[in-house]
């Protein structure tokens, strides 16, 4: 028994070598960077000034606030929508088969051709805006809603729902298939109606999962940097972006400010995992 676990590790050995070395040799090089330690400039004297700085600008407040608002937002909207899909598809009906499919059919489409979809779509130059000034809704294309590069993010939280919500509706569709029918008819014998068994007994089985899946949404929209630049606004810009922008600034003083936000963003995204882990477990235990 021992030698075949032995054997497992040693088949795995190099993968994980290799993966082990890219991480903690990215992150060791991060740090180092973000404190200050940068000899091809001549910075040898490691010290905080950079995470100082960072927590000084007001930029620094106004895009973590942007990027909390975002991925929370996202995060909730494609888990109310994921759960209220996942309950009709459930459901037999002659064309379940086609609407299964046509609600996972984005899964493997990446997030850059949602946005350009979006961009197409919602922009003020875009087809929506098009046909509002087609049958005389708005007197020119301009005038149209504000949904891209808006300051509500909106463009934004519509790409982040309409990738995610089958994500996670696909999981929750997969628990509520295994579970079957049989609790829900054992309390409607007991009198419970559609609310009560939704409460009592539907919610509860599927918050595991649910949970699980969104934490990796939210991850996810925390710390994406493409879509929040394509669709989002110059100012405040999301951490991701501010991050990149201090990084590609020609000034190299402004790489350890860089580094120093992206290890905040690590670190943020992770505390947001494990609170969110926690508030799961006690919404399970607590069930």
């Amino acid at each position: 028994m021992q030698f075949e676990r032995l054997k497992i590790w040693l088949m795995l050995a190099p993968a994980l070598l290799v993966l082990f070395a890219v991480f903690i040799g990215g992150l060791g090089f991060g740090i180092a960077r973000s404190l200050n330690y940068m000899p091809i400039i001549g910075l040898t004297q490691p010290n905080f000034d950079a995470y100082i700085g960072l927590f000084s600008l007001t930029e620094f407040w106004r895009s973590l606030g942007m990027t909390l608002y975002i991925a929370l937002t996202s995060t909730a909207i494609s888990m109310v929508l994921a759960i209220g899909a996942a309950l009709l598809l459930r459901r037999a009906f002659p064309s379940k088969r086609l609407m299964t499919f046509l609600f996972s059919f984005n899964l493997p489409i990446p997030h850059i051709v949602g946005a350009i979809g979006i961009m197409f779509l919602f922009a003020q130059s875009g087809f929506m805006a098009r046909i509002a000034h087609g049958f005389g809704w708005i007197e020119r294309p301009m005038d149209f809603l504000v949904l891209v590069n808006d300051p509500y993010a909106i463009g934004i939280i519509l790409e982040y729902v309409w990738k995610e919500v089958p994500f996670i509706g696909i999981v929750v569709l997969a628990v509520l298939q295994s579970i079957g029918d049989d609790y829900e008819a054992v309390s409607q014998t007991l009198g419970a109606g559609p609310l009560q068994r939704f409460r009592f007994v539907i919610l509860p089985l599927i918050t595991p999962a649910t949970l699980s899946v969104s934490v990796l949404v939210l991850a996810f929209t925390f710390g994406e940097f493409l879509i929040p630049y394509l669709l989002g606004q110059t100012y405040p810009a999301t951490l991701p972006v501010l991050a990149v922008r201090l990084f590609t600034d020609p000034d190299l003083n402004k790489r350890p400010e860089a580094m120093a936000m992206s290890i905040l963003i690590a670190v943020i995204a992770a505390l947001m995992v494990l609170a969110y882990m926690w508030l799961s477990r006690r919404i399970v235990r607590s069930d």
